[in-house]
């Protein structure tokens, strides 16, 4: 026989606070959002949650751990395990940064450590910690691979990171930010496929 059900509940109840915090955050922003709504939306008592988590930036932590974070560390093992040439890379991986928009939480998390980290620094230190520096590491290893086989121009790799993921960055926040203001939507998977087309433009030797 399986587990209790009693049992399996509660380890899950982490991953079901997550995710309601992740939807509060993502309503409310992260100031304005309470402990109490998220133990309400996750079907716990505020007691309960405190079980698990030790304060509101101790849940964020674990909401990019457990819904942003891992993706980067996914597309690294496929990268790594591909071995392709730089471009072809390229072209698969800012496509799939689109991709990943679409499917990922990565938009509502960026805006609210933009938007909040002047009075919440732990949540800029928390996002670069477990995303944004392991993207750019990521990237910037498949520049340093490409210069090393000749296929890159000289430059610093990790500016070169950043010029590759810019504009998919711009149009992540864009969307965000400036389309429920009124602002034209942007299709983030074409702009992908032209950014990666322009880009290489400029990096290929």
């Amino acid at each position: 026989m399986g587990q209790p059900r009693w049992q399996r509940r509660a380890e899950d109840r982490p991953r079901e606070i997550c995710a309601a915090a992740l939807a509060v955050f993502a309503e409310k922003g992260f100031a304005a959002a309470r402990l109490d709504e998220i133990a309400r939306r996750a079907g716990v008592s505020k007691g309960t949650l405190y079980l698990y988590f030790k304060d509101k930036e101790d849940l964020f932590r674990a909401v990019v751990r457990d819904t942003v974070a891992p993706n980067i560390a996914t597309i690294r093992q496929g990268v790594e395990a591909a071995d392709l040439p730089f471009a072809e890379v390229v072209r698969l991986l800012i496509p799939r940064a689109a991709e990943l928009v679409e499917t990922v939480p990565i938009g509502p998390m960026a805006k609210i450590v933009i938007g909040e980290s002047r009075n919440f620094p732990e949540l800029a230190k928390t996002y670069y910690d477990l995303v944004v520096s392991h993207a750019i590491a990521l990237l910037a290893g498949l520049v340093a691979k490409g210069q090393a086989r000749g296929e890159v121009r000289e430059g610093d790799p990790r500016l070169h990171a950043m010029s590759l993921f810019g504009p998919i960055l711009m149009g992540l926040l864009w969307r965000e930010t400036l389309e429920p203001a009124g602002g034209p939507p942007i299709d983030l998977h074409a702009l992908a496929r032209q950014h990666a087309e322009t880009v290489l433009e400029g990096l290929l030797v």
